[in-house]
């Protein structure tokens, strides 16, 4: 049988390879090549996290990209078809695929209140903005607020 100080060590554990060197020189040796792996291992944590940056801002810069896609093309579904439009928006709640309609309000009568029509001139409302809102004429609006005095 062949002792394993012949020829060329095998790279087990527990071999180890002698050497005229004293302790101190081996710990020195030791702690270099610590010193050596710590620094190897920072250059490759730091080159990961630059690539890990550089993704993440491809993919921000993707993200973008579709969302103002998105846009122009909601823009663009706007321009033709309101209805359409008003269909596909996000809404924060409700239902989504209800399209709300403006109620013809031409036909409903206003209730003509004179002490509310009093309430909101007190507080600055003008006669035609009165007028409008009750859907009275303006001489009508100065007639009830002429009782009043």
């Amino acid at each position: 049988m062949v002792d394993k100080s012949w020829g060329t060590p095998s790279p087990s554990a527990d071999f180890r390879v002698r050497s005229n060197l004293t302790l101190e020189q081996r710990a020195a040796e030791r702690a270099a090549a610590r010193e050596a792996r710590t620094r190897e291992r920072a250059g490759d944590t730091e080159q990961r996290l630059k690539e890990r940056l550089a993704s993440r801002e491809a993919e921000m810069r993707e993200r973008e990209q579709a969302r103002e896609a998105r846009r122009e093309e909601e823009q663009r579904l706007a321009e033709g078809d309101p209805h359409a439009a008003a269909a596909q928006r996000r809404r924060g709640s409700g239902r989504k695929d209800v399209v709300r309609e403006q109620r013809d309000t031409r036909s409903y009568a206003t209730v003509v209140d004179i002490a509310r029509m009093r309430e909101l001139a007190k507080r600055g409302a003008s006669l035609t903005g009165l007028a409008g809102a009750f859907g009275i004429s303006v001489e009508a609006v100065e007639a009830a607020l002429a009782e009043s005095d």
